[in-house]
């Protein structure tokens, strides 16, 4: 008995300690393991290390944001800081006439050195930033002169760049659209050309603070070649730069952008002068038709009238009210002086017309009076008419219903008399050529000379005025 237990208390120990040991070799074996493939991958992707999630390397103390006073613009208190400029034209969006202005989008980039954000780098590269570090340094405060509306882009986040070079160079560029005003002269329009400027100042440092200028003259501003305007057509785009002084604060460098445009005449002949021409001709069709046709007359005078002023009210709507007139304004309301005096010209057509058939119709009233006088002159007819021998052969076709009487003898009939017979037989004798001679006469007297001489002088006088009007202004 003893020894049986003292054999299970030997086996039991050895079985333990066979155990342990498996379990550290297996440990030994694993964390080998591992070793072995870290360093096995290593060796086939070497990395450099990310300076970006060094604690020691973070942003604000790479460019030594938190050592310097971003406040006060580089070399505060010395000579002025010089802001190089450069600007992309993205798209010119608009522009309008009633409001004088235009909308514009554009890349704004500025060029300075602030010795404050240099850095050590091995490699020379620059660093760039978003949005988030403009607000903790110093950046030029350059905004638009004359401008309505303008912000910066901010779709997906800021359209703002920040890019610092080791030596402190840096470039900072934005995306803005900006709405600006435009001085524009209309005394030409719609054969004009405008001249439009977008101006950029240092709001708060004088010239002698901050030189801003063009940092490549006039390749410092470049367009996209796909700019279009459905109205006018882009002639230049150029750079200028002066200096513009205010009394309380001084002199500021201003830069320009300048850019010319020409109108598209195109769409303006369509919709306003050819319409315009039209009704003066039309108008003209007047002078042919019968001067007693009152009502077409009329008719067709008033609605050319009326067409011209709708014509006139729908250019004026879509403009600026300037107080001098453009051209425009002269060749509608000439067309509408045109229409006009149609209309005039028929009101005195009828006029006279009435006028003379009043004086015809005395005449023949005259005449009818004094034929109710009796005659002896021996006709037998119920109608008389008193003769002598100062009436003309137009006075005696009245007689042409009258009925010669026998002729009586000499010593009856006086003498007197029969000098009467002879009268009423040459007025028989030409009864019939003079009623066709009157109805001729009738014909010419429908067509008034005034719409004879108006046929030749209305289209005559505006074709001359097309003449003038258009090498004037072309």
């Amino acid at each position: 008995m003893p020894y049986l237990r003292q054999f299970l208390i030997l086996v039991l120990f050895l079985g333990s300690f066979g155990e342990c040991r498996n379990k550290h070799t297996t440990r030994e074996r694993r964390w080998t393991g591992a070793v072995e493939t870290q360093k096995h991958g290593t060796s086939l992707a070497k990395k450099p290390p990310d300076v970006t999630k060094s604690r020691r390397l973070k942003t604000e103390q790479l460019l030594k944001v938190d050592d310097h006073d971003f406040t006060m613009r580089p070399a505060f208190g010395g000579p002025a800081i010089p802001v190089g400029v450069d600007v992309q034209v993205e798209s010119l969006d608009s522009i309008s006439e009633v409001d004088m202005d235009f909308t514009m989008t554009l890349y704004l980039r500025h060029y300075w050195k602030d010795e404050r954000l240099s850095f050590a780098s091995t490699t020379n590269k620059s660093m760039t930033f978003d949005g988030r570090l403009v607000k903790k340094i110093w950046v030029p405060d350059v905004f638009f002169v004359h401008s309505k509306r303008s912000f910066i882009h901010d779709t997906t986040t800021e359209n703002i760049m920040l890019r610092v070079f080791p030596d402190g160079h840096v470039l900072y560029s934005l995306r803005v659209t900006v709405t600006a005003a435009c001085n524009m002269d209309f005394s030409r329009f719609p054969l004009d050309s405008q001249t439009c400027s977008l101006e950029l100042e240092s709001y708060a440092y004088t010239d002698e603070d901050l030189m801003l200028y063009w940092k490549s003259g006039d390749e410092s501003l470049s367009i996209d070649e796909k700019i279009s305007l459905s109205q006018f057509l882009i002639q230049k785009f150029h750079t200028t730069s002066r200096l513009a002084f205010y009394s309380s604060t001084g002199w500021y460098n201003r830069l320009y952008i300048n850019f010319t445009l020409r109108r598209h005449i195109f769409f303006f002949l369509l919709q306003t002068y050819f319409p315009a021409t039209l009704m003066v001709m039309l108008s003209w069709v007047s002078f042919w038709i019968d001067r007693r046709a009152v009502p077409a007359r009329v008719s067709l005078g008033i609605t050319t009238v009326l067409t011209m002023s709708t014509i006139i009210t729908g250019v004026n709507a879509s403009m600026p009210r300037v107080s001098y007139i453009k051209a425009v304004d002269i060749y509608l309301w000439v067309s509408f002086v045109f229409v006009f005096l149609s209309v005039l010209e028929y009101a005195a057509v009828n006029y006279l017309t009435t006028v003379q058939e009043r004086r015809e119709r005395k005449l023949r009233d005259r005449a009818v009076r004094e034929q109710s006088l009796p005659c002896t002159c021996g006709m037998s007819h119920t109608r008389t008419m008193m003769l002598d021998g100062t009436y003309s052969e137009a006075d005696t076709n009245s007689l042409a219903g009258y009925t010669e009487a026998p002729m009586v003898p000499e010593e009856v009939v006086p003498e007197k008399q029969e000098h009467m017979v002879v009268h009423l037989s040459v007025s028989s004798e030409s009864t019939t050529t003079k009623k066709k001679g009157i109805r001729a006469l009738r014909i010419m007297q429908n067509t008034h000379a005034i719409d004879k001489y108006s046929r030749m002088i209305f289209p005559g006088a505006y074709i001359i005025f097309n003449l003038i009007y258009w090498s004037v202004y072309c």
